[in-house]
């Protein structure tokens, strides 16, 4: 298991050789980087993820709003859409993988005041009038594999913001019979989640379910319900949620 747990490392970090010196290049030049994507890509890759697609993905002006149940869904769904992900602000603070965030253009936000709420909805407001995709986990945090958390309506007020165009897609992240095993949850630390789930033997499937788009015209309240109806009704039909 250590051997395991050390060689998916040393692969995650020739990925991250790999991707630096074009991903600088292209900051140099001011040119948008598809590097970001392609590390989280490798990186899942290497420590075990295959990740399929199903249903059809719309690639920008989208707010993908997924179910949340551990660290892996980043590597997952940013390497399949490079979009720019919304995460707390303690984040930005932890070594490498802050540096690793803020590289990827992840958008920062504290949810402890009103205004937070604001910034973060200006924020992603601006990256979706971009066209680059961005992405939420609705629920606030990460699940137990079992069931799915409520969806907050608060974290979508940057569709008040947003440019016309623009949809939300929900996304089931389906990591089937594993799921509740490599769910991330209260009382179990980044580095203990980390170490079990790269030295577990084998590979680690994952199917990304792209679902019907929402018009954010119905309202943020709306969005919040119909994604989570619909991300359940994904995870019930494929047998992970029963």
């Amino acid at each position: 298991m250590a051997f395991e747990f050390h060689r998916r490392l040393a692969l995650a970090a020739g990925a991250l050789g790999v991707s630096l010196p074009p991903h600088g290049v292209h900051r140099l030049i001011g040119r948008p980087s598809p590097w970001v994507a392609r590390f989280l890509h490798m990186t899942g890759r290497s420590f075990g993820l295959n990740v399929t697609i199903s249903g059809t993905m719309v690639r920008d002006h989208v707010l993908y709003a997924a179910n949340h149940v551990s660290w892996c869904d980043i590597l997952a769904l940013g390497g399949a859409t490079g979009a720019a992900f919304v995460s707390k602000d303690d984040v930005a603070g932890w070594p490498v993988v802050g540096w690793l965030a803020r590289e990827a253009g992840t958008i920062f936000v504290s949810r402890s005041s009103r205004g937070a709420v604001i910034g973060q909805a200006d924020a992603l407001g601006a990256a979706l009038a971009s066209g680059r995709p961005a992405a939420l986990f609705p629920e606030g945090t990460t699940g137990d594999g079992t069931g799915l958390l409520p969806f907050r309506a608060s974290l979508f007020a940057s569709l008040d913001r947003a440019p016309a165009g623009v949809v939300v897609q929900p996304v089931a992240i389906d990591y089937g019979d594993t799921a509740a095993m490599i769910a991330w949850t209260d009382g179990e630390s980044a580095g203990a989640n980390a170490r079990r789930l790269l030295s577990r033997p084998g590979r680690l499937p994952v199917t990304l379910h792209f679902l019907d788009p929402i018009e954010p015209a119905i309202g943020r309240k709306a969005v919040a319900h119909s994604a989570r109806a619909a991300i359940e009704q994904a995870l019930r039909q494929s047998g992970t949620l029963r």
